[in-house]
């Protein structure tokens, strides 16, 4: 029994020896990571340049009416409404960050701090609905808060996620109402 545990004890890894083929290995692998990482911030780049022909966002108006709602939450991000993973990043609107909702009359606010605030007149508001899931963000049924909305000529998804998902229906009802009554003023 003493034999079986001194051969057990006596086990060690061997020693490095050949320090300049690990050393090689390592900078290889820095450098892969590094391209890897500079292909995405091209790919990112070149994304925006497409999407360059999108108008930027109006900034909120001085005079918005009385707060019909607000959230405190996340900003998932952007996409070409219907296709959830076409993630439009012109104009900073690929940004995720915190968010502070706000909607009145006028339209919906989104302020963000540590990136550019944007306001959805309500005229361009075209419906709101519970999702899963919005380009890199994908949550359990109806956990995503989906805000389309037009720019320009084109139709695009917000993704929200409020600190407290039990307001979510309370806001896709709100807006919803908002945006029949605004059609029916037409």
């Amino acid at each position: 029994m003493t034999p079986v545990i001194l051969l057990a004890e006596a086990k060690k890894s061997a020693e490095v020896t050949d320090w300049g083929a690990r050393i090689g290995w390592l900078v290889g692998l820095a450098l892969f990571v590094a391209l890897i990482y500079w292909l995405m911030r091209e790919g990112w780049k070149w994304r925006g340049t497409l999407q360059s022909d999108l108008p930027a966002p109006p900034g909120a108006p001085e005079a918005t009416g009385p707060v019909r709602l607000s959230m405190n939450g996340r900003y998932h991000g952007s996409t070409t409404a219907g296709q959830w993973l076409d993630r439009i990043v012109a104009h900073g609107l690929g940004t995720r960050s915190r968010a502070e909702l706000t909607l009145t009359d006028a339209g919906l606010a989104v302020e963000r701090p540590g990136a550019s605030d944007f306001f959805v007149p309500a005229a361009a508001l075209r419906g709101a609905r519970l999702d899963k899931g919005i380009a890199g963000k994908v949550l359990t049924e109806g956990g995503l808060l989906v805000v389309t909305w037009e720019l320009g000529d084109k139709l695009i998804d917000s993704g929200f996620r409020s600190d407290h998902a039990a307001e979510h229906t309370e806001w896709v009802d709100t807006l919803n109402k908002m945006i029949n009554d605004t059609e029916g003023a037409r």
